[in-house]
């Protein structure tokens, strides 16, 4: 599966795999107002990440700045695994996004997403006859999404895209192949619409 190569879906582990993550989206989203330091926790639940939170403090200000760095979700969320979803510091994903993380989805740091951005790792194959419904194998691509990049509103971004450092996709676009660093792209396919000029470099 995280090879890209064809695999059988429905088998008793990644049935459990994905019931597993169901089960913490699900906390998450109905986790209601709760302290910064638990979202984070049931943020870490979904991707399981079993990393210790650093020891409360009693201010909940100072609390709350221990976790500053901290991927920013807005429920709600949907995750197939969770396990092959990795956030860079100081992430912000906007309401309604949905990760299907088949394979490798990295999101680097300080990016930020609209709402309603799916992101698709995974896909099937064309021959009917060989998707075969449950019955049949799956297969995926890694997506990658670079530092400073801005995935606006209902963005839609396919198997095997990597979007570049500092790069803009417009609201409501489809990508479905790379995107240059500092560029952006709109439209469905999405295209290069200008270069972006910045102080930033790659």
């Amino acid at each position: 599966m995280l090879r890209g190569e064809l695999f059988l879906a429905f088998t008793p582990d990644l049935i459990a795999a994905r019931a597993r993550c169901t089960r913490a989206c699900n906390r998450f989203n109905n986790a209601g107002e709760v302290p910064r330091r638990r979202l984070v926790e049931l943020w870490r639940d979904i991707i399981d990440d079993k990393t210790p939170l650093p020891l409360p403090r009693q201010d909940p200000a100072e609390d709350d700045a221990l976790f500053a760095d901290e991927p920013w979700i807005e429920a709600p969320i949907r995750v197939d695994y969770g396990f092959n979803v990795k956030l860079g510091k100081g992430v912000f994903i906007n309401f309604n996004c949905v990760i299907i993380d088949s394979c490798l989805v990295t999101i680097g740091a300080r990016t930020m997403f609209g709402p309603n951005v799916h992101l698709y790792s995974g896909t099937h194959p064309l021959d009917p006859a060989i998707r075969n419904g449950t019955q049949g194998p799956e297969s995926g691509k890694e997506i990658h999404i670079g530092e400073d990049c801005w995935i606006a509103g209902n963005v839609t971004i396919l198997p095997g895209v990597t979007v570049g450092k500092g790069a803009t996709v417009g609201a409501g676009s489809v990508v479905t192949k790379d995107v240059p660093a500092f560029h952006v792209v709109a439209g469905n396919p999405a295209r290069v619409i200008r270069k972006i000029e910045t102080s930033m470099t790659e």
